[in-house]
């Protein structure tokens, strides 16, 4: 065919779904719900816990809800990897609510088999999977405890297989996020798996539009000032040829900017080697690609390179790690900082005489170092004002609880002159941690369990 138009209709869990309506009035022919992250996954797994038929992203039916008039009648397909930890879930969730809007005669394809849990043990000793840590190189014997999550980052092949199998949403687990988005130009533009070039222009093209408003001026750095109703920022839109040449664009008549400063914000976006960004499907040379700025908010994109993509996946897995707390006490000017911390260092002493035992502090000052920490330079200005951010690690719910509450007698016996709000954590609340394991597998052990089920809403 022609162009394929897609677009990024989120860009992570509890993001706002009205925000496809205009891509959706756009007409385009992929609507691709990018809704995952690591910490997703942990509170995914949280859900589970508490209800096995939970696991997916619970926003998904509002998404659905939107585009399933449309999905309908032939005017887009949906792709997305809400499905998190459990895709099969999500689908059910995505049957009944086309059901309850009277919605029939659509198929539903789920991806399977990125949930390598149960798989583990097998593939540890028998397949010789050394699952290192990817960041430190501990060893697999040293992983914390019951492994909670074991989800491999697939890539576009299997989204391919259901849109070829005539999917009109598909639904997937722990899907790479620009691979979402390479799949319908790959279903469409019949690419092949080692055309790497025009591989690497769908995943520079993916990356760009993964993180909704981002590349529309969201966390712009450039003059964020003097972007057009920054109240009304919406998500990219691409357009791509067979060649992977590519134009980005926004809905008409929306605020924000679509230019080569706003895309090449989002295009070094968690991207640790630009001229070697790995995916499942291929590397891409972000590097390569030339950027066009072109009238009406447009931008065109060509001549990305990319090389064969690595033999493995990543590997996201899973542990308990103790409990935490938190708790939030601004002070006020004069002595800001300085009460701030006088405020940390009684509260930890209290914590030490009742004999609370705590794994790990971690004491922030905000309106003083809390996003630069010690890369912030000294100054000899004082703050007007400073909010002490104060939390800690346990091992057990109940320690965990129990340390905020000897914050709570500080309200009137802390240092003078501004404590304000005691904050989350200052009861006894306690929030359970999971600690996270990054590592890799080999391709050949996950895609022999990957599958597509369809289902047809009738």
């Amino acid at each position: 065919m022609g162009e394929v138009v897609i677009a990024g209709g989120q860009g992570f869990y509890g993001d706002t779904p009205t925000a496809v309506d205009a891509l959706l009035a756009e007409g385009v022919d992929y609507l691709c719900l990018e809704a995952l992250a690591e910490l997703t996954l942990a509170i995914l797994q949280k859900d589970r816990q508490r209800d096995e038929s939970r696991g997916y992203t619970r926003d998904l039916p509002a998404y659905l809800a939107r585009a399933l008039p449309f999905v309908a009648d032939g005017r887009t397909k949906v792709i997305t990897n809400a499905g998190g930890i459990n895709p099969t879930a999500a689908a059910r969730a995505a049957i009944d609510t086309a059901r309850k809007l009277g919605v029939n005669g659509i198929t539903i394809a789920t991806v399977v088999g990125d949930d390598v849990l149960t798989r583990l043990p097998a593939l540890h000793s028998q397949h010789a999977q050394p699952f290192a840590h990817l960041d430190t190189g501990e060893p697999f014997d040293a992983f914390p405890g019951p492994p909670l999550f074991a989800s491999a980052y697939l890539g576009a092949r299997p989204i391919v297989d259901a849109l070829a199998q005539g999917a009109d949403i598909v639904i997937t687990g722990r899907v790479a996020d620009a691979s979402l988005f390479l799949a319908p130009l790959v279903h469409e533009h019949g690419w092949g798996w080692d055309d790497w070039d025009r591989l690497a222009a769908g995943i520079l093209v993916g990356h760009l539009l993964e993180c909704s408003g981002q590349s529309i001026g969201g966390n712009y750095s450039g003059d964020w000032w003097a972007l057009p109703n920054p109240w009304d920022l919406p998500y990219p839109i691409a357009s791509v040829d067979a060649d992977g040449t590519a134009v980005i664009s926004k809905p008409r008549g929306s605020g924000g900017r679509v230019s080569t400063d706003t895309l090449r914000h989002q295009l070094l976006y968690e991207v640790h080697d630009p001229a070697r960004y790995l995916s499942p499907d291929v590397v891409a040379d972000f590097t390569s690609a030339h950027f066009e700025d072109l009238a009406d908010n447009r931008v065109r994109i060509s001549g990305v390179h990319g090389t064969p993509a690595t033999e493995t996946y990543k590997l996201l897995l899973s542990a308990h790690a103790g409990w935490a707390g938190e708790a939030r006490v601004a002070f006020a000017w004069p002595d800001a900082y300085e009460k701030a911390k006088a405020t940390a260092a009684i509260l930890r002493k209290r914590v030490e005489l009742a004999a609370l035992e705590v794994d790990e502090w971690l004491v922030e000052y905000w309106g003083v170092n809390a996003l630069g920490g010690p890369t912030v330079p000294p100054t000899t200005s004082e703050p007007p004002e400073c909010t002490l951010r104060v939390a800690w690690r346990c091992a057990d719910q109940r320690t965990a609880g129990l340390v905020g509450r000897e914050l709570v007698p500080l309200t009137l016996s802390a240092p003078p002159a501004g404590m304000t709000g005691a904050g989350r954590g200052a009861g006894t609340s306690a929030t359970e941690l999971l600690s996270i394991w990054p590592t890799l597998i080999d391709k050949s052990v996950v895609d022999a369990d990957v599958r597509v089920v369809l289902e047809e809403v009738k």
